[in-house]
């Protein structure tokens, strides 16, 4: 009997769809087993004499190379591979790409450092690591119910495209074109960043050199092949964060532990360093460091007092030590770093007040227990049964640890370059399954990340601590000439001996000089820093073409849909890219923030933008696209409002009158998507009841 031929037309689909996966499935095995050939390479170098200064150039340049390699294979000018790769990638490549997108710059290089810093709970001003975990974690479980299905089943390109499909008219798609440039530039901008500060490490050029070392690696993988070559460039960076993240982690695991699964060993280490805390809060080489920053306060506030006659007065003072310097014939270095000092003066009153505040916030967190740290396994400061002081402290601190958990869970259900990846799979089914793949992969990571902080912790206090200035490990220097603000120590009491108050670390910097810092071989550091850039770039990748296609796609040609060819968009959308990333980078060459604060700041701007809008539209008919529209802006603005309030930059050029009065309820800028969200809802739901109606669009 002859077979129908619908039946076997399925049949033969079927076949290729498997042979298809087999293919992928030997690509993927062959590749990371060359990543662990590679590596066995070079530690074998290494034990063999090759020098440092030879691994990491080749640690940069290997990986950018065949990145790049896999960017120029996927190459297109179709459209549907251009912009969601054919929406054939099977669910747990896709789900490995999205991890790897996800993890970004803030995840591998900053995560751990936010919980060495902050521990498990934090303070106010900065919530503890575990709302990061907690908050991106249990954002994939809103995208798996909420959104990506639903956005799977239109058959959409970008995140724009459901606006204008859902609620009609042009102005909905407009304005998620350009939050989607918002949330994504200034997310973008903090991976460039990771990326130079990388780059500068491996191969010690200045730190803006190494920015655009790194955007060649970024342009080379996004430009030619658009989310085809994005896609499989972040499955294969994954690979390589995932052994970056794992190998050193579980090497300090069992040299401390003897069992290197550190996610389930380091319990024990916890105590060890509540111990060692307390010993440094009775210690009086610390209690003598305290005091030596508190003295600095007190002189900075009496300058503050009257702040042109302390600028003028320093200038005097700094001009007639290096003419008497000069007149004695001293010392040629200790005239050259007088000579600096005079020249690093503030230039006027305003400057010098901004920078004397800074440091005076700098100088009383270190005049703290602890340098300011909290303790590292407590939950909160303060005390529930408490004073009332202690009871408020502990609302605050929990507070704003659930109000950034919040803004992280609800902006990933809202951020575009993340839910474009949800397009790209066969079917709606399948986006479901990419989602839970996506969680499995970034459980590996995030499941580890607070052993990293316990065990680094831990060899900075055993190792590092107590030791003579003139006897500190090199790498000490090094960080510190790629950037003071990662790293900085100073003999405040003049001991010679460093104490715990005297080294301060940024949290950008612990992940990756966690080797040096464990005393492991240079290729694992070499490894690290790949991993970091692995997870810049992968996230960089994402965040640009999300950025060209709003541009390109959702404003340009939002008018002239017949006047171009989908292979003229394709073209033009490639060179918005590499202009928006030479933006990104120069903005990123200003060093604006720490990579976590910027990327929360994106979070909650995603937040406040679209996730009100778009999970109503998504399940209730009766949101109109006025409401809809007013919602969306309502949300943005109230974000934006707040968070920009709280900038120094805005403080200075707008009158206090136009600015939040302080904190509300005591949240902090970074979590401004709470309002937003709260905002937008509200309009929308208000709008949609009382507003005007109109023929809804499906």
């Amino acid at each position: 009997m002859p077979t129908p031929s619908g039946v076997s037309a399925t049949s033969s689909s079927s076949s290729r769809a498997r042979a298809y996966r087999w293919r992928v499935h030997r690509w993927v095995a062959l590749y990371s087993l060359a990543v662990i050939g590679f590596l066995l390479l070079m530690a074998w170098a290494e034990e063999h004499g090759l020098s440092r200064h030879w691994i990491g150039p080749i640690f940069l340049f290997v990986p950018v190379m065949v990145y790049a390699t896999i960017g120029i294979w996927g190459r297109t000018s179709d459209a549907d591979e251009y912009y969601v790769a054919g929406r054939s990638i099977p669910p747990v490549y896709n789900g490995m790409a999205a991890a790897a997108d996800w993890v970004s710059a803030a995840s591998f290089i900053s995560l751990s450092g936010a919980l060495y810093l902050q521990g498990f709970g934090g303070t106010a001003g900065q919530p503890g690591g575990l709302a990061y975990l907690l908050g991106w974690t249990g954002g994939f479980c809103l995208v798996a119910m909420l959104v990506a299905p639903h956005l799977r089943a239109m058959q959409l390109y970008t995140l724009p495209d459901f606006f204008q499909t859902r609620f009609g008219g042009r102005w909905p798609r407009t304005v998620a074109a350009l939050a989607s440039v918002l949330c994504s530039f200034t997310y973008v901008v903090a991976q460039i960043y990771g990326v130079g500060l990388i780059a500068s490490r491996l191969t010690g050029v200045q730190f803006e050199i190494g920015i655009m070392l790194g955007l060649g690696g970024v342009l080379l993988c996004s430009f030619l092949g658009g989310m085809r070559a994005v896609t499989w460039t972040q499955a294969a960076q994954y690979v390589v964060i995932l052994l970056a993240f794992l190998i050193p982690v579980s090497w300090l695991a069992y040299k401390q532990l003897g069992n290197p699964v550190a996610a389930v060993a380091y319990a024990s280490q916890l105590q060890k360093i509540t111990e060692l805390e307390d010993a440094l809060l009775q210690s009086p080489q610390e209690l003598a460091v305290r005091q030596a920053y508190q003295a600095r306060v007190e002189a900075l506030e009496a300058k503050l007092e009257d702040v042109p006659l302390s600028l003028e007065r320093d200038r005097l003072v700094l001009h007639e030590r290096i003419r008497y310097l000069r007149s004695v014939n001293s010392d040629v270095g200790q005239i050259v770093a007088t000579s600096r000092e005079y020249a690093s003066l503030p230039r006027n009153a305003q400057e010098a007040e901004l920078r004397w505040r800074q440091q005076l916030e700098e100088y009383r967190e270190r005049a703290r227990p602890l340098s300011g740290l909290p303790r590292h396994s407590q939950p909160f400061g303060g005390d529930p049964d408490g004073t009332p002081e202690e009871r408020a402290q502990f609302n605050d601190e929990r507070n704003n640890f659930l109000a950034l958990m919040f803004c992280l869970m609800v902006g990933t259900a809202g951020l575009p370059h993340l839910l474009v990846r949800y397009y790209t799979v066969p079917s709606v089914s399948a986006a479901r399954t990419s989602v839970a793949w996506t969680l499995f992969f970034i459980a590996l990571l995030y499941l580890t990340a607070p052993a990293l902080a316990a065990l680094i912790k831990l060899e900075v206090m055993n190792n590092l601590v107590g030791v003579r200035f003139d006897e500190l490990p090199n790498w000490i220097a090094q960080w510190a000439r790629v950037d003071a603000s990662l790293l900085s120590v100073e003999d405040v009491n003049g001991d010679g001996v460093l104490q715990f108050g005297e080294l301060r670390l940024g949290a950008d910097l612990i992940m990756l000089a966690t080797p040096e810092i464990g005393g492991l071989p240079y290729v694992v550091a070499g490894l690290v820093a790949a991993g970091g850039l692995a997870a810049a770039l992968s996230t960089a990748d994402g965040l640009l073409l999300t950025i060209s296609n709003a541009l390109v796609r959702d404003l340009y040609f939002q008018d002239r849909p017949r006047k171009t060819s989908p292979e003229q968009r394709v073209i033009v959308s490639k060179f918005v890219l590499m202009a928006v990333a030479l933006l990104a980078a120069l903005v990123a060459g200003q060093r604006p923030s720490d990579i976590l604060p910027m990327v929360a700041a994106s979070f909650s701007l995603a937040a406040s933008a679209f996730v009100p809008a778009m999970v109503l539209g998504i399940f209730w008919r009766g949101v109109t696209r006025y409401a809809a529209l007013a919602g969306m802006l309502a949300g943005l603005g109230v974000a934006l409002y707040y968070m920009l309030s709280h900038t120094a930059m805005v403080q200075h050029w707008l009158p206090s009158v136009l600015l939040a009065d302080g904190l509300w309820w005591g949240i902090q800028p970074v979590s401004s998507g709470v309002f937003g969200v709260a905002a937008g809802m509200a309009v929308t739901l208000l709008w949609s009841w009382v507003g005007p109606r109109e023929s809804l669009q499906r």
